[in-house]
């Protein structure tokens, strides 16, 4: 355990400190208090030329060439998604120093904790120098042609044996976009949908919610928007731990808007703590909380009666699902009363624009996606939704788990959202210059089990692939059960914890059933660490994020170039270069990297980031992932002085390659980049014309329903010559308008190609699959939304639950309410059976509530990111948090004997869990709840793993996870786990 060397009071520390002690008894002015420090005028004006960045490295002779010139290098931040710029100076091909870029318009010059340190993971000695592998138990070193020869044989030898499924690949929100785009197409190379990365525990349940609603599952607006904002409220998010730089630009909204923020949470968290309001809930009632606002609403006339009629369709049913939440209701469901939700609810619907932001404490619930769904309907409900200060900011956790999503690591998805039909498959089989015919011949055949129907390969590339919450479980359940060839037999995981899922005791077993698993990664992680597996485990060191170049997404759909600032340090190498020599050695790299400009690496070729861009340039059109070329993010990180802090628009004065665009480009930025669209820095906003960055809701569900109308009525976007609702931009419509004329000639003839120069066909393809862009370049010119003008939808009739309704958590702390609200039906989900409401109904039956009687929740800590991991390893982040702990409320803790810092046993109702660590006995949880951090592993279940990892690589703190101790439970739309709520007991240990 790292331990602080010693502590002294901070008067008694530094010059200045000693010198103004020295001079406290004495009157001071500026002349002598300047002379005495050190200070001198000319000393001030030489530190003023240095402008915001007045903290520099000092230099120590020797430390490296000196005669060499400091090149500074500008990359973004590898933790939270807020995208935070760091300058780095590199001298003779070492980082000797960093500081926050002040010229960036997300972070101004700001770094958290993290952000502060991150220097350290490119130098950091604890990370994997070189490839290793398991002999016997013992980790050997190897070289990387050994290695990937290797690993590339057995997964063949396993691919014979049990089919492509059999192999999972679990990616990462850490790729780049042109990393996390390759790492997809390399599984589309392989022949299997068993992709998947961070998002799937983060914000799945947010992506389907939110789709299902308006059209694309992401934030509407952007961190610095909320300053327009006059009510802000925060609903299982705690920005000020997990996404600290982003609290700027809410404060300062709070304090210019005089805004009001309100923080509902079951715990005080220190968002809460800038809150102007805090409403505690009870964990796993969100929606009854938010049907309970909407009671208020909807009882007192305060919806947005315009906004419904003209873009909302199906409000009137939400109506009266919203009358079974009266306020005696809602308060027995979720212990807040009505005058409380009033006030909230009066001063979100009327102190507008209000925005709604959620983080996983929303999402990772059996009900995840209809909790989003849920917030949703508050939103369309009051009208805040597509405009200034309003809207659905949701706070991503990685640093490119937007882009990573966007780039299709998602069971269910090829890149874009472009999903697994036979269209979209032939859509990037296109771009990939690759034949259809090709992809269908590298996928299983799948045989009848257990009744169910057998699957042709064709059939089997429709099908979403099993999910990163259960891999384990795809592992060592029985065959039959799994609805693919055979149960998963490798594991290729690139940059993912292995500890940041539920049921960790079922994880080992998974791993240690495994015939191989590969761990791809900066530093070992869980993966490398938790199992007892012998052999056939392999370490590939893979180098961090600012030792190759390449563009990743923030949170508010900006996109940013970050330049290369070492090169790759030991032994580690790129994503890129990785992947291809992996696919290389698997018989594929002609096909699947035909398309690149190829560079000599580290140790072979490797494909540049541009030419991967470039692609997806060519590929993304649903999404408007097209626009951003990589020399127009280039001019955006050369330029960001010149973009405007709340609007996010460049400056008047900007360069004319800049000039009107929005910052990062945010997506959809539709055509080409040659047609200069500006990126939509706002979803859903008709205030401006789509090609200024305007836009609708998408109509993704049809044009009608029940007779009524799915098109917007009496709203379009600014300037549209449409001047109603519309569908989607087809061919055929440009047909029926008469704007098909308005294609050039190259235009005209790619989209004829694509529909195989046959009419109908033609006349189908739409502005996602038109390679060319003209049918996105003819509607923008027309004033129009390429992907229409719809209304979003109150009532997804898709969805389990059409209307989101309070159902209890599995290991519900009311079982007397379980009876009224129970769980989803059991289901056959992502190839697996979903068994909620068996194991909800055990818990009931068994009164597991009786045993353990503590609602325990998770959350984020400032220090540490995601599974730990990194963070824990890099020295300055270890000092500021050792101990893996537990909070404990004081009537709790007096009454189990427990004490502030001693030592706990926290005990979980599956499978005999239990994890040591140390109490905090504090008032930020209520009685019956308790909270653990999720970013610790390295013990398990009371015992030392350091042992476990390779000599040296081993984390500097280590501690129990969470996860040991949260159960079964997952969301019946994308597989999301239950992790903010189950059941404990706590003890002295």
């Amino acid at each position: 355990m790292l331990v602080k060397r010693r502590t002294r009071e901070a008067t008694s520390t530094g010059r200045l400190s000693q010198f103004a002690a020295s001079v406290a008894a004495k009157p001071l002015d500026r002349r002598s208090f300047l002379r005495a420090s050190g200070l001198t005028v000319g000393g001030l004006a030489a530190a003023a030329t240095l402008g915001a960045g007045m903290t520099r490295r000092v230099e120590a002779a020797g430390f490296t060439d000196m005669s060499q010139p400091i090149e500074l290098r500008k990359n973004v931040c590898t933790h939270c998604s807020v995208g935070c710029s760091v300058v780095a100076e590199v001298q003779n091909g070492v980082w000797v120093g960093q500081e926050p870029a002040f010229d960036s318009p997300i972070n101004r010059g700001t770094h958290c904790a993290k952000g502060a340190s991150v220097r350290e993971l490119v130098h950091g000695d604890r990370r994997l120098k070189y490839p290793m592998k398991k002999v016997g138990g013992e980790w050997q070193r190897l070289s990387w042609d050994e290695a990937l020869n290797e690993i590339a044989e057995k997964m063949t030898a396993i691919r014979d044996t049990s089919g492509a499924d059999s192999v999972y690949f679990l990616g990462s929100a850490k790729f780049s976009n042109e990393g996390s785009y390759l790492f997809r197409k390399l599984a589309a190379f392989w022949g299997t949908n068993n992709v998947d990365h961070q998002a799937r525990i983060c914000h799945s349940t947010t992506v389907a919610g939110v789709a299902n609603t308006w059209g694309y599952g992401a934030m509407t607006n952007s961190y610095n928007d909320i300053r327009n904002a006059k009510t802000i409220v925060f609903m299982g998010s705690n920005a000020a731990e997990a996404h600290p730089v982003s609290l700027q630009h809410i404060l300062e909204g709070k304090e210019t808007q005089r805004a009001n923020v309100v923080v509902l949470d079951p715990r005080f968290t220190r968002t809460a703590a800038h809150a102007t309001e805090y409403v505690r809930i009870r964990p796993g009632t969100d929606i009854a909380v938010v049907h309970g606002m909407l009671w208020h609403i909807f009882e007192n006339g305060w919806e947005d009666k315009e906004f419904i009629a003209q873009r909302v369709w199906g409000m009137d049913q939400v109506r009266e699902v919203v009358k079974n939440y009266t306020p005696d209701v809602v308060e027995e469901i979720s212990g807040v009363d009505g005058d409380t939700l009033k006030r909230v609810a009066e001063k979100f619907a009327k102190d507008r624009p209000s925005t709604f932001i959620w983080c996983m404490g929303g999402t990772q619930h059996t009900v995840g996606t209809a909790n989003v769904r849920a917030y949703n309907l508050l939103l369309l409900a009051t009208g805040n939704v597509g405009g200034e200060g309003n809207g659905a900011n949701i706070f991503r956790g990685h640093c490119n788990v937007q882009g990573a999503t966007d780039f299709g690591l998602d069971v269910a998805n090829l890149p874009c959202y472009y999903g697994l039909g036979a269209g979209a498959w032939k859509h990037w089989a296109r771009v990939w210059d690759v034949p259809y015919e090709y992809f269908v011949n590298r996928f299983d055949a799948v045989p009848a089990k257990g009744g169910r129907d057998a699957r042709t390969p064709e059939q089997n590339m429709n099908v979403p692939g099993i999910t990163s919450t259960r891999w384990f479980d795809a592992v060592t359940i029985d065959s039959e059960e799994v609805d693919q060839r055979d149960n998963i037999k490798a594991m290729m995981v690139f940059g993912h914890g292995g500890n940041t899922v539920p049921r960790m005791q079922d994880a080992q077993r998974g791993m240690n059933d495994l015939d191989l698993l590969v761990v791809a990664d900066p530093h070992p992680t869980t993966f490398a660490a938790l199992h007892s597996r012998t052999d056939n485990t392999y370490l590939l060191p893979i180098c961090t994020q600012f030792e190759c170049s390449g563009s990743r997404t923030a949170s508010n759909r900006s996109v940013q170039w970050g330049e290369k600032v070492v090169d790759p340090i030991f032994e580690s190498d790129n994503d890129y270069a990785v992947i291809y020599a992996l696919s290389e050695r698997l018989g594929f790299a002609d096909e699947m990297f035909k398309n690149f400009e190829m560079v000599q690496g580290k140790f072979g070729m490797e494909p540049t980031p541009e030419s991967i861009l470039r692609e997806i340039n060519r590929g993304g059109w649903s999404t408007g992932y097209t626009g951003q070329s990589p020399e127009r993010l280039k001019a955006h990180m050369a330029n960001q002085r010149h973009f405007d802090l709340v609007t996010l628009r460049a400056k008047a004065d900007a360069p004319e390659e800049i000039k009107g665009d929005f910052y990062g480009l945010p997506w959809p930025c539709w055509g080409t980049p040659e047609l200069r669209h500006p990126g939509t820095h706002i979803l859903y906003n008709p205030g401006l014309p789509p090609m200024e960055g305007g836009s609708a809701f998408r109509p993704r569900f049809g044009l009608e329903r029940d007779g009524e109308t799915l098109l917007a009525e009496g709203s379009w976007p600014v300037g549209s010559e449409i001047e109603d609702g519309y569908p989607q931009f087809t061919y055929a419509l440009l047909q029926q308008l008469g704007w098909d004329g308005d294609l050039t000639p190259e235009e005209l003839a790619n989209i004829a190609a694509i529909g195989g120069n046959d009419p109908e066909a033609m006349g189908n393809v739409s502005w996602s699959l038109d390679t060319s862009g003209g049918i996105q370049r003819v509607a923008l010119m027309h004033g129009c939304v390429p992907f229409g003008n719809g209304k979003a939808r109150a009532v997804a009739w898709n969805l389990p639950d059409p209307i989101p309704v309070h159902r209890e958590p599995i290991y519900s702390a009311r079982p007397d309410l379980v009876a009224q609200y129970p769980t989803n039906d059991d289901r056959r989900q992502h190839r697996m059976p979903n068994i909620g409401k068996v194991v909800q109904n055990d818990v009931v039956e068994r009164n597991v509530f009786g045993d353990f009687p503590l609602i325990l929740t998770s959350g984020r800590l400032v220090e540490y990111e995601g599974g730990g991991e990194e963070t824990r390893s890099n020295p300055w982040l270890a000092e500021l948090k050792q101990d893996m702990f537990v909070e404990i409320n004081p009537a709790d803790a007096e009454a189990r004997g427990v004490v502030e810092g001693g030592w706990v046993w926290v005990t979980g109702p599956e499978g005999g869990s239990k994890a040591r660590m140390k109490a905090l006995v504090t008032e930020r949880v209520a009685p019956g709840v308790a909270f653990m951090p999720f970013h610790f592993a390295g013990w398990f279940q009371g015992e030392d793993q350091r042992g476990n990892y390779p000599e040296g690589t081993d984390p500097i703190v280590l501690g129990e996870s969470v996860n040991v101790i949260t159960t079964y439970g997952y969301d019946p739309v994308t597989g999301m786990h239950e992790g903010k709520v189950t059941l404990c007991q706590i003890a002295a240990a």
